[in-house]
C-alpha cells in the first residue's frame, strides 16, 4: 500500500479485507458459502495493506496448509476434496428436494452443484499429511 494513501482508504481496505476473511471463515462451516475465493480476496488485500495478517493467514493452523496448497499449486488434500464434495452434495440435494419448490431455482441449484463439483474435481490432489513445501520442492526438482 502506498504511504500517501489517506486514512479513510486504509480503513476501507482493512474493512473489506476483514469482511472477506470473515466470509471465508464462515464458508468453512456453511457449505453454500465459498471459502477459498473469499480467503484469496482477503489475502490479496492484506498482501498490500497488512503483511502481519497476510502471514497469519498462511500460517493459520485451521486453514493455512490448505490455503498454501491452493495458492501455490492449485491443489487440495484428498480429505478436503472428499469432505467438500460430500457436504456439497448432501446440502444441495437437501435444498433441491426438501426446501426449494420452484423448478427454476432447483435447476439453478443443480447447475451450481455440477459446476462446483467439476471445479473441485479438477483441482490437483495431494495426499493427506504431505507438507506443501515437499510438493513445491518435488515440483521444482522436476523442472
Amino acid at each position: 500500500m502506498k504511504k500517501s494513501q489517506s486514512p479513510f482508504i486504509k480503513f476501507l481496505l482493512h474493512s473489506i479485507g476483514f469482511l472477506f476473511l470473515g466470509l471465508g471463515i464462515l464458508g468453512i462451516f456453511l457449505p453454500l458459502l465459498p471459502t477459498t475465493p473469499f480467503l484469496l480476496l482477503a489475502a490479496s488485500i492484506f498482501m498490500h495493506t497488512n503483511k502481519n495478517i497476510y502471514v497469519w493467514m498462511f500460517n493459520n493452523r485451521w486453514f493455512g496448509q490448505n490455503f498454501k496448497a491452493y495458492v501455490k499449486n492449485k491443489s487440495v488434500s484428498k480429505s478436503v476434496k472428499t469432505g467438500s464434495l460430500l457436504i456439497l452434495w448432501i446440502s444441495m440435494n437437501y435444498s433441491i428436494f426438501f426446501v426449494v419448490e420452484n423448478i427454476w431455482i432447483q435447476t439453478l441449484l443443480i447447475i451450481i452443484l455440477i459446476s462446483v463439483s467439476i471445479h473441485i474435481l479438477k483441482l490437483k490432489t495431494i495426499d493427506d499429511g504431505i507438507d506443501i513445501l515437499e510438493v513445491e520442492s518435488t515440483k521444482e526438482d522436476k523442472e
